[in-house]
């Protein structure tokens, strides 16, 4: 294909999946300007590597992209300055955090506390609709370990939203 070809993709991918992956970005680094910044970088980095591209699911290679690019984000940071990051602020108005009702401010913040791996399959099935098999591709594991992952992770925030005092009919 064309340069012009791979930037015609590009920008129809970019149309149709950004938000989903910037929503992605953003449960995982909990940081507005960053996850626009990885956004952005999730691109560039698919349009740079576009021939490597296998014409199966676009959407899960973008979230594949971004994720190993947020994941390299928070290598570099200093671990104090990831722990202070990752604090939720109460400051915030549930509109500031992720501009949605209390419920899922009150989600938001309780994923926030759990383990990486909890966090990443719970948004990739729970929030994001990915099946099993493209979650295992997403995240490199079998989908065995999603299954039991997502299984050991629901069962986590359940226990922090009752930590923190959230009671609801679905848990």
């Amino acid at each position: 294909m064309s340069n012009t070809i791979h930037k015609r993709q590009i920008n129809e991918w970019y149309i149709n999946h950004s938000q989903d992956i910037y929503q992605y970005v953003l449960y995982l680094l909990q940081n507005d300007d960053i996850a626009k910044d990885i956004l952005q970088e999730t691109f560039l980095k698919a349009y740079q590597n576009i021939k490597q591209f296998k014409e199966e699911n676009a959407k899960g290679w973008l979230i594949k992209i971004a994720r190993n690019t947020s994941l390299d984000y928070l290598r570099k940071k200093h671990p104090i300055n990831y722990i202070m990051d990752t604090i939720p602020n109460n400051n915030q108005t549930p509109e500031q955090v992720v501009n949605t009702n209390e419920s899922t401010n009150e989600l938001y913040q309780a994923l926030g506390k759990l383990k990486r791996s909890y966090r990443d399959v719970i948004i990739l099935r729970k929030i994001k609709d990915f099946t099993v098999s493209e979650t295992a591709i997403i995240l490199n594991w079998n989908e065995a370990k999603v299954r039991t992952t997502l299984s050991r992770a629901m069962s986590a925030l359940k226990k922090q939203l009752e930590t923190e005092g959230y009671q609801h009919e679905v848990f």
